[in-house]
Formats: structure tokens, C-alpha cells, sequence
């Protein structure tokens, strides 16, 4: 990228406006940027290394140093916490890739009312998650639903019971929820590369011999990865991040079975009133997923890098 011409030079002052035109114009965009997300940032990373309490908001808030950091590596919780996390992640993530996936399929070959399809897709979006939250949770009861029943009748329950109140089960309920609400995010999105993909090369295929299987293994999957691989990278930072689901539902219980890192850092902050712990942890779950959204981009460059190399 070249820099500013000298202002000395003919038509510099043309130029150098030129160039400074575009930079003036984003200069309030950056600034609220700025203001609205890097500065409460900076604020929320400091209060990792202070020592601070809800509970003396109006007190002196100390160095600590790494203080805080030590206790997150010792805490006897945090390994369940994390387990917990991976658990709901992972298996909210591969139902909502797989249904997501599978429904875009469908719905690339559908006729005319496809596009009514489409705008019913958005119908778990426009609820709010409490909302979300607290309709399955009256769903998973058996004293405001029927469902409990027909799984017992099914067979998929022993006995009639509250799903989110068995700890076996109980993290059942939020993942079934969060599913619900993500498969249309996945669907619009893939649909859209689906839609991307010309008709001649699955004739090509076709006219090679190649079965529906191999249409989609050798030209579908490899054409839609890499929008499959960003969508992957944004819902799981979301999934990761949807704490409110899970707490509106279960609160983390019971005995800590559906206790998340969100709604740990927030069960720290707001009823432990620890704000300075609550904040290392989350410096820490933002470390995480920094690496994790690092390493899903270095994949998806490979993978692009990859195909240029085949077209030439």
C-alpha cells in the first residue's frame, strides 16, 4: 500500500485529499468502534489484574497482579466448567452443521414456494432467547407439557420426569433449544453457497458416471468448505457465548451439570460478586476462542491457496 505523496510534488494536494478522502469519511465509523468496543475492552482486560468486588463497588480496587489468573488455574470447578462447555458446543454445533445442511439441500431443489420456505427459516430469529429459554423450558416439564410423557411412551424416558432437573439429562434440554434456534443460520448461509455452484459442473459429473454421492463428495462439499468453514468458526464463538439460553433454562444446575464458562463467569460476577475473577475468566475464554478462530482461518486459507493451485 503506498503512503501520502510529499504535498511538494505537482498535483501532491489532489492526490494526497485523494487518498485521505476515504479515511475522513470511516473516521466516525472507527471512532464509535473505538468508543463502543475496544475502550470497555481494554476496561473489562484491566479488571483481570485488579482486585474487585461487586460488593464494594465504591472501595479502593488494588493491583493483583496475576493473582486472579492463579486462582482460575487452580479452581476445582473449572475442569467440569470447561467440560461442560465443550459438550454443549460440540454437540450443538455438528446437529445444527448436519440439520442445517441437510434442510439447504432440500430447499436448493424445491420450486416456487421455496422462497416462502426461506422466510420461515428466520422465524426462530426473530424470538428473543428468554423467550427461547423459557418455552422449552415449559416444554421439558411435565406439569406444562406433554412431551415428557411421550418419551416415556417412546421409550426414550424410564420414567415420567423433569428433563432439566435430572443430571444426567439435563443438558439435554438447552442443547435440543440451541439447536432449534441455529439450524436456520446454517441453512441460510450454506443454501446461499449452494445456490453459488453452476449446474454444468454437476452435469459434467453426471456425463463422467459420477453417482449423487460422488456429486456431492468430489463437487458440492469442496466448492461450499469454505463458507461451511466460516459459518462453523461464527456459530460456534456464538454457541460458546449463548450463556443466557442455558441460564434462563437450568442456571447451571442442577449441581452444577449444565454450568457453562458463560454462565460461571456470570454466576462469579453477579452472585459471588467477584468481579475481578469473573473478569480473568473471561480474558481467558476470549484467549481461547482468539486461537481457536486463528487456527478454523489458517485452515480455510490452505484450503482456498489449495484450489488456486488446481486451477492453475
Amino acid at each position: 500500500m503506498q503512503g501520502f505523496p510529499s504535498l511538494n510534488e505537482p498535483g501532491a494536494q489532489a492526490a494526497w485529499l485523494q487518498r485521505a478522502l476515504p479515511w475522513f469519511l470511516l473516521m466516525p465509523a472507527l471512532l464509535l468502534v473505538c468508543g463502543a468496543l475496544l475502550v470497555p475492552l481494554g476496561v473489562g482486560v484491566s479488571y483481570a489484574f485488579r482486585s474487585m468486588s461487586m460488593d464494594n463497588v465504591f472501595g479502593e480496587a488494588g493491583f493483583a497482579g496475576l493473582d486472579n489468573f492463579r486462582t482460575l488455574v487452580g479452581d476445582p470447578k473449572l475442569g467440569t466448567v470447561l467440560g461442560n462447555t465443550l459438550t454443549w458446543t460440540l454437540s450443538s454445533l455438528v446437529l445444527q452443521c448436519g440439520l442445517g445442511f441437510g434442510l439447504a439441500l432440500l430447499l436448493r431443489h424445491t420450486g416456487k414456494g421455496g422462497r416462502q420456505l426461506q422466510a420461515l427459516l428466520f422465524l426462530p430469529w426473530a424470538i428473543p432467547s428468554v423467550l427461547i429459554g423459557l418455552v422449552w423450558k415449559m416444554l421439558f416439564s411435565p406439569y406444562t407439557s406433554p412431551l415428557p410423557h411421550w418419551l416415556v411412551y417412546l421409550g426414550l424416558l424410564p420414567h415420567v420426569t423433569d428433563i432439566l432437573a435430572e443430571p444426567d439429562l439435563a443438558m439435554i434440554g438447552p442443547i435440543v433449544a440451541n439447536v432449534w434456534f441455529g439450524i436456520p443460520f446454517f441453512a441460510i448461509t450454506l443454501l446461499a453457497a449452494l445456490q453459488a455452484i453452476p449446474e454444468d459442473l454437476y452435469e459434467a459429473a453426471a456425463l463422467d458416471g459420477a453417482y449423487a454421492w460422488q456429486q456431492f463428495t468430489r463437487v458440492t462439499l469442496p466448492l461450499v468448505m469454505p463458507t461451511l468453514l466460516i459459518t462453523v468458526l461464527l456459530r460456534s464463538v456464538w454457541i460458546v457465548n449463548f450463556g443466557d439460553l442455558v441460564w434462563i433454562m437450568t442456571q447451571g444446575g442442577p449441581a452444577g451439570t449444565t454450568q457453562i464458562l458463560p454462565t460461571y463467569l456470570f454466576a462469579t460476577a453477579f452472585t459471588d460478586l467477584n468481579e475481578g475473577y469473573a473478569s480473568a475468566l473471561a480474558v481467558a475464554q476470549l484467549v481461547l476462542l482468539l486461537i481457536y478462530a486463528a487456527t478454523v482461518l489458517r485452515l480455510r486459507r490452505r484450503i482456498m491457496d489449495g484450489r488456486t493451485e488446481e486451477s492453475q
